[in-house]
């Protein structure tokens, strides 16, 4: 009988013990069940919103004329009710347009009513700023980059420089001259060619990113900015022979959300310069500013982060929220104002909320007196000329540190330019010592490239999800 009480009360011990690990993982199933039914059903939400975003763009009531929360019942290829999702949905708007739509989407199966799910989702145009480079010519990469985000050419790409991301060419083949750092030259060079590492990243042909489509209009923008934004007329005068022509705006951001504008009344002519570009041979430069005078302090309107100038423009300082500043001139026929970066540009914040767009008509150049470890936040806009610094060895009497050369370029953002771009120039000090920037590192902006700034230029016309997470 005392063996039968032990043996007994182990056993119901080990049964009790049992029936409870069995009942737990069936919980745990169903839990999961519940999970992945409502998470389902939370997708199937977004889905159909992108569905009928497609059908009536901007509408963000889903067709009832009212504001939500909206709860949809969901049912399966039976015909039987599987559960509801609940939307809700808020456009992101600036100067009186929708720049992008937020959809939430929570879903509940009906017979686990207690577990939810839900999705939140961006839906917008894909924008420039999804990608660290984009350019419109063929490109040197030298070693000393380090590039984080997809870069692409629609010419070829020689690339020397570190890659942690898609690297593309819209070539299959390309003349790969010295100028790109082809010694012997190669005339039927692979769309993308050098000694950077990560190769595997390497692709081409693809499609060509189409730099008509992305082109800013800019008539249309200076009407936005007359009515909501800042607006700036042309402050210089005469064409591209005289002095006054070089004249224009210096915009410096403040991070309370001001933007403080001086006029720049004279510039010191730098000869012997060699462009960016290479378009031609050594030229005048008109980048660095001799005199400037106390104009005008704005507040940068929260509604409407939109400034539109008409002259040449240069820019620095700490962003203080979404803006959006284009240089262009609708006005004066012949006359191409150029972008000058003159000093750091950073974000007041890191969280997103802050962003820069330039979207030049011509050139956007870095200052020759630049600061020797430069910093810039920001999406770069060259629509018909070409971001980088220009070779200053003349006049300043070589590289002697005046304007060459330059420590470390730190880019945050995206750079797009229709012509070459550079930033350094090999052997420019002589003796194996390069000039401009000596390291050079890029790393596209995650979270302006799903929430960039008004009016950023988009790579396609069709609307999609460029953002999408699970928030619980």
């Amino acid at each position: 009988m005392l063996l039968v009480l032990v043996f007994g009360g182990i056993f119901l011990t080990m049964l009790a013990a049992l029936s409870s690990f069995v009942l737990t993982q069936n919980h745990a199933q169903d839990f999961t069940r519940a999970r992945a039914e409502s998470f389902d059903i939370a997708e199937a939400g977004l889905e159909y919103y992108r569905w009928f975003l497609s059908h009536f763009p901007g509408n963000t009531q889903d067709g009832t004329g009212h504001p939500g929360p909206y709860s949809v019942t969901y049912t399966d290829p039976e015909g039987g009710v599987l559960g509801t999702y609940t939307l809700s949905i808020t456009s992101n708007n600036a100067c009186g347009s929708v720049q992008s739509i937020n959809v939430s989407s929570t879903g509940v199966a009906t017979d686990t009513p207690g577990v939810s799910t839900t999705l939140v989702a961006r839906y917008a145009a894909p924008s420039v700023a999804a990608y660290s480079y984009i350019v419109n010519s063929s490109v040197w990469a030298g070693a000393d980059r380090i590039i984080n985000g997809p870069y692409h050419s629609n010419g070829g790409i020689r690339m020397d420089g570190t890659v942690n991301a898609p690297i593309s060419s819209s070539l299959s083949t390309w003349d790969c001259t010295s100028n790109f750092g082809c010694s012997p030259e190669q005339k039927t060079a692979p769309g993308v060619v050098g000694s950077g590492g990560n190769q595997t990243l390497w692709s081409f042909p693809t499609p060509q990113i189409d730099f008509a489509g992305i082109a800013a209009n800019f008539t249309s923008l200076k009407t936005t900015a007359q009515a909501s934004g800042i607006y700036l007329p042309r402050f210089s005068s005469g064409n591209s022979q005289s002095a006054a022509y070089h004249k224009g705006y210096h915009l410096i951001f403040n991070a309370d959300g001001t933007l403080t504008v001086r006029e720049v009344t004279n510039v010191n002519t730098l000869s012997n310069v060699y462009p960016v570009d290479g378009s031609s041979g050594y030229t005048d430069d008109y980048t660095l500013i001799g005199n400037e005078a106390a104009y005008k302090t704005y507040t940068i309107p929260t509604n409407c982060g939109l400034i539109f100038v008409e002259d040449n423009t240069w820019v620095e300082g700490v962003i203080p929220s979404k803006v959006t500043l284009v240089v262009a001139n609708v006005t004066n026929t012949g006359v191409t104002p150029n972008v000058v970066l003159h000093g750091n540009i950073t974000y007041a914040s890191a969280d997103g909320s802050d962003g820069l767009t330039i979207i030049g008509a011509h050139d956007i150049l870095i200052a020759p007196d630049s600061p020797t470890n430069m910093t810039l936040n920001g999406t770069f806009i060259a629509q018909s000329g070409a971001f980088g610094r220009n070779y200053y060895y003349y006049p300043s009497g070589g590289c002697n540190g005046l304007y060459e050369p330059r420590g470390t370029l730190t880019i945050l953002g995206t750079t797009v330019s229709n012509l070459r771009t550079g930033t350094a120039w090999v052997n420019g000090c002589g003796n194996g010592s390069n000039a401009g920037y000596q390291t050079r590192v890029d790393a596209f902006d995650r979270q302006n490239s799903t929430n960039p700034p008004p009016f950023t230029p988009t790579t396609s016309t069709q609307w999609q999800f460029v953002d999408w997470q699970q928030q619980q």
